[in-house]
């Protein structure tokens, strides 16, 4: 008489299935588990690591299929970084160009005021209103170089704000073939972003010249490896050669 399993009164060994070890249970067919792969799902390639890979982000990359000192930008594709010997020949030819309007400006604007001034020599100093003509004179000459300085602060103005925020170079930029886009778009700046791109360096100005000389060498420490300006970061804007 058996003492064992009740359900097997006969004391018969259970059989073992073909081709599985006694004591390990049998793995169902086609379902995954400890110790066998698990297949993907017909139609989805094959994934490295954990999880699905995470998708580009829009703008630009640390490091695009060029490498370092190129980036990736939506429009534009992988285009190359403009060096910063690039950014500083622009400069100069921008200041060369800056300079002889400068030049000119400064120069019809002392002489008219000398010729106004001199008026006040044909004033009659017999006359009851020769300290009125005199007067006169001067005001006329103060007016003219107030007006010359007040143009060429505007066309300093225009000059980097408009052809930055349309066209996304100066001449000087245009000369040596390199272009300021929008980060996100690939785009030139705009209004906006070209005017907060140039104040920047215009503010920095109040300190003696000395903030705005910073702004300009801020892109050497840029960590992100783009060459990223202090004026670029606030504009959301990146300098690039020309595709």
């Amino acid at each position: 008489m058996s003492y064992g399993d009740p359900n097997n009164p006969y004391g018969q060994q259970p059989q073992q299935p073909q081709g599985q070890p006694y004591g390990y249970p049998q793995q169902p067919q086609g379902q995954p588990g400890y110790g066998y792969p698990q297949q993907a799902p017909q139609g989805v390639p094959p994934q490295q690591g954990h999880g699905y890979p995470q998708q580009p982000q829009p703008g630009y990359q640390a490091q695009p299929p060029g490498g370092y000192g190129f980036v990736h930008l939506p429009a534009l594709g992988t285009v190359q970084l403009a060096s910063m010997g690039s950014r500083f020949g622009a400069r100069l030819i921008d200041g060369v160009v800056i300079g002889v309007i400068y030049g000119i400006f400064m120069t019809v604007g002392v002489f008219s005021a000398m010729g106004l001034a001199e008026e006040g020599d044909k004033c009659d100093w017999e006359a009851a209103d020769y300290y009125a003509c005199q007067d006169e004179a001067n005001m006329n000459a103060l007016f003219v170089g107030l007006g010359v300085m007040a143009a060429l602060a505007l066309i300093t103005l225009l000059y980097e704000w408009m052809m930055i925020s349309f066209a996304g170079a100066t001449l000087g930029k245009m000369a040596v073939g390199i272009k300021v886009v929008k980060d996100d778009t690939g785009q030139a700046p705009g209004i906006g972003g070209g005017f907060v791109r140039w104040v920047i360096p215009q503010l920095g100005g109040i300190l003696c010249g000395i903030g705005t000389l910073l702004v300009f060498l801020s892109p050497f420490w840029d960590n992100s490896g783009r060459q990223v300006g202090w004026h670029d970061k606030a504009a959301h804007t990146v300098v690039i050669k020309k595709p």
